[in-house]
């Protein structure tokens, strides 16, 4: 069953950079983040709460900010998920073909 929520939250470039940022460095905080997006820190601030609810994502408080870290389980929910989509579509794909060249064979050569 694909998750529209965590999906969602994938769906943004921004939103998955922030979480290559975050796996790379073992966690980060809004400000750290910023530092290396091109967008401010409230936009980063706001991501952090789509992943956050997406569950992606969890904080601690660190002094007056939230450090965040990455959920590694659900992410690898989702990519589980997303090797699901991609073998449904690969049998789609391939009853597709199949028909494709019935239908060419069927028809015979052109002339």
């Amino acid at each position: 069953m694909i998750d529209d929520e965590l999906w969602s939250a994938i769906g943004d470039p921004t939103r998955r950079r922030m979480l290559d940022l975050l796996l790379a460095a073992g966690g980060g905080t809004a400000t750290s983040l910023s530092e290396q997006l091109p967008v401010t820190r409230q936009a980063v601030a706001k991501h952090l709460g789509v992943l956050d609810r997406a569950g992606l994502v969890h904080s601690t408080p660190s002094g007056r900010e939230r450090r965040y870290i990455v959920d590694e389980l659900r992410l690898a929910r989702a990519i589980d998920q997303l090797s699901d989509v991609t073998r449904s579509w690969d049998r789609r794909l391939q009853r597709i073909k199949r028909i494709a060249e019935a239908i060419q064979q069927a028809e015979g050569p052109e002339a």
